[in-house]
């Protein structure tokens, strides 16, 4: 599967753009992927129209939005494009605006694309590869800094889960023994995006790197999906992960629902997992 340096093409990066506003900035980046080749302009629309639809889920840490769609026919090939704002924009996210940094993903399946989204979480909850991003003076630079980002090895999160396995005493992420959950669970959580296939996508791989300090990647899977087919997979889930705005638009699904602010944070996953599985 192609990287995250390998989907963003040297054109598609742009430095110090100036946008009046949230939709400016998105657009801005769409015309990156149009002049690429890799979508058209309906696709661009189709981003902006996500975010008046969704609201500003996209905006997955401080200072950074993921803009995406659905895949459809204005997607030629997967690719993505990179902005970053001369002066930030406020997307409407109550805790992680202003944004100055804006990735645009088209992609043509929900598949090709998951070794960048994997690298993409490791790069923004990486300091140093964070501040490389946001000092780049040059594209080349910028482009450098994505291809420093090594993807991780497949590990246990990706195993099935194991039913009624026995507990094993592992380190959390605060240091303190773990153990596996030992009491009924259905063994699987679902993170849930507008669309399945971006910042859904971007909360699994920091929730498996949780899973991954606890030792439970074996005991637990996670599925990335999108608002509709979450609700008729809750039924078989034990909780579900989203941004608040996408929680609202949920509703009820009949399991919990775990609000997460900042997608690249372990810390705030850590606390909400402990908080489902009673650790």
């Amino acid at each position: 599967m192609a990287t995250l340096h390998e989907l963003t093409r040297l054109d598609s990066i742009r430095l110090d753009v100036q946008a009046a506003d949230w939709r400016a900035a998105i657009t801005t980046a769409g015309r990156l992927l149009e002049t690429d080749g890799v979508s058209s302009g309906h696709y661009t629309d189709a981003m902006v129209r996500n975010v008046e639809d969704n609201g500003p889920y996209i905006v997955v840490s401080p200072g950074f939005a993921f803009a995406h769609a659905r895949p459809n026919d204005d997607v030629h090939r997967t690719g993505m494009a990179w902005i970053r704002l001369d002066e930030p924009v406020a997307f409407g996210h109550e805790s992680n605006d202003p944004v100055t940094l804006v990735a645009a993903l088209a992609a043509v399946d929900s598949s090709a694309h998951l070794t960048a989204m994997q690298q993409l979480a490791q790069a923004l909850g990486d300091a140093d590869t964070r501040e490389a991003l946001e000092s780049a003076t040059t594209p080349g630079q910028f482009h450098d800094a994505l291809a420093a980002v090594t993807p991780k090895a497949q590990g246990s999160t990706t195993a099935a889960a194991a039913t009624g396995a026995t507990a094993a005493s592992t380190q959390g992420a605060a240091g303190e023994d773990v153990s596996a959950p030992t009491h009924a669970t259905k063994d699987h959580i679902l993170t849930v995006c507008g669309n399945g296939l971006g910042t859904s996508l971007f909360l699994k791989n920091t929730l498996e790197k949780v899973l991954d300090q606890w030792g439970w990647g074996p005991y637990l899977t996670v599925e990335a999906t999108d608002t509709i087919s979450a609700k008729g997979k809750a039924k078989d889930a034990d909780l579900i992960m989203t941004s608040g705005e996408i929680a609202r638009t949920l509703g009820d699904p009949g399991i919990p629902v775990k609000v997460i602010s900042n997608f690249t944070s372990t810390e705030e996953i850590d606390a909400a997992l402990r908080d489902s599985y009673d650790v």
